[in-house]
């Protein structure tokens, strides 16, 4: 095991992520890619299959190969070497595209449109769209049809955004930080929605900052580091690979001192309290318990998606 300065030590990567037992075709599938730009190495031998009906969490920290990713998947750029497939076929071609729905960061679309001749022109893209009601009904946009683009909130201008993506009917849908400028109600309605399209089949791509939304929402859970995958299976499989407890606290007793207790591996101090990692924490909380009869504010925690996060790339969740 691999230890870090948050403490926590995370095991080592296994065997890739079985497909569900049920599937039998990948909607997408990414094979020993390779993309680099000039000197600068994005991907090392990355493989990666998206199966229908999953919520894949993409996670790493910045620069480590995402954008990458989605857009050899997108078929926006072409890898150096390895394969990528989406529905069987290039992505680059105009057949695999129909089947495909963005909502990415980048995107921009003209403010002064109404919403209703959004969602009218990117239907008008694809053969066979979903109905403008439905795309409405689905991104929660009743009510702002007839409003113009510029006029929305951030939050709605997310929405508009989302339903956007959802205009071809895709079965491959990338969705990168889509809950940004969101407040909490809209942003859990959206995840609900998120739910929904996966218990239809569709298979859904997620990019976020919010580890939160990463644990709530995905089936599976893929962490990058520096082009190569460093972590893979369900949010509780990626939280388990980290081992040790934090106890949180307010003591008397010495960091020096707490140092030596069996099984602690780390001690921080967090403005009064103190933070400790320990592999047994009870016993470590029954040692400090009989030494300081002031300790109060006691609290013990297990690792959380963003501790494993943490553990497993050495950054900040938020880089």
């Amino acid at each position: 095991m691999a230890a870090y300065a948050s403490g926590l030590q995370v095991e080592p990567l296994t065997a890739p992520f079985p497909a569900p037992s049920h599937v039998k075709h990948a909607v997408a599938r990414m094979h020993s890619v390779t993309k680099r730009y000039g000197q600068t190495t994005a991907l090392d031998q990355l493989t990666l299959n998206l199966y229908p009906g999953e919520v894949v969490a993409l996670l790493g920290p910045n620069g480590a190969g995402k954008t990458t990713a989605v857009r050899l998947l997108l078929g926006l750029i072409a890898p150096t070497s390895g394969s990528v497939r989406v529905m069987g076929r290039d992505p680059r071609d105009a057949s695999a595209r129909t089947g495909i729905g963005a909502m990415l960061q980048v995107t921009r679309v003209p403010e002064t449109l109404k919403v209703r001749e959004h969602i009218d022109w990117f239907r008008s893209y694809y053969p066979n769209p979903l109905p403008a009601a439905e795309i409405v009904r689905i991104a929660k946009l009743e009510g702002l049809e007839n409003k113009f683009y510029g006029k929305l909130s951030g939050g709605q201008k997310q929405r508009v955004l989302f339903g956007l993506a959802l205009s071809g009917d895709p079965d491959l849908i990338f969705l990168d930080e889509p809950t940004v400028g969101m407040d909490i109600e809209s942003r859990r309605g959206l995840w609900e929605q998120i739910r929904w399209l996966a218990s239809q089949g569709k298979t859904v791509l997620l990019t976020t900052h919010y580890l939160e939304e990463a644990d709530a929402l995905a089936s599976r859970v893929v962490v990058i580091d520096k082009g190569r995958v460093i972590a893979e299976g369900t949010p509780a499989q990626i939280k388990h690979r980290v081992s040790g407890r934090r106890i949180r606290c307010i003591t008397e007793l010495d960091a020096s001192f707490l140092l030596t207790l069996p099984s602690v591996v780390n001690v921080q101090r967090d403005r009064e309290a103190v933070i400790i990692t320990a592999n047994e924490a009870e016993k470590v909380v029954r040692e400090m318990l009989l030494r300081d009869v002031t300790l109060r504010g006691l609290e013990i925690s297990a690792p959380g998606l963003e501790d494993a996060f943490l553990a497993l790339t050495g950054c900040n969740a938020k880089d």
